[in-house]
């Protein structure tokens, strides 16, 4: 059940992240384990700052200065990590 659990919040941290950071187009090419954090020329520092508040947001989380890391936003699994670790 937990890996369901894991699998629909890359799933909607997916959706976030390409809704948030305009990259439709590549949609299908990210996954799990897509580097994010110099990567995707989208995210850069007031893309960080989008993307947060639009996890907060669909998630109803509150993610603390200390949670923008490198580590967190490194791949998509990460940052869903960071996100099921607020959800739990």
């Amino acid at each position: 059940m937990e890996l369901n659990t894991a699998i629909s919040t890359i799933d909607e941290v997916k959706a976030v992240v390409v809704e948030t950071l305009g990259v439709d187009d590549r949609a299908g090419a990210i996954d799990a384990a897509t580097p994010l954090l110099g990567s995707l020329p989208e995210l850069d520092s007031l893309g960080v700052v989008e993307l947060v508040l639009a996890l907060e947001d669909r998630f109803g989380i509150t993610i603390e200065g200390e949670d923008v890391t490198a580590d967190s936003f490194e791949t998509l699994a990460s940052l869903a990590a960071l996100v099921d670790g607020k959800l739990g």
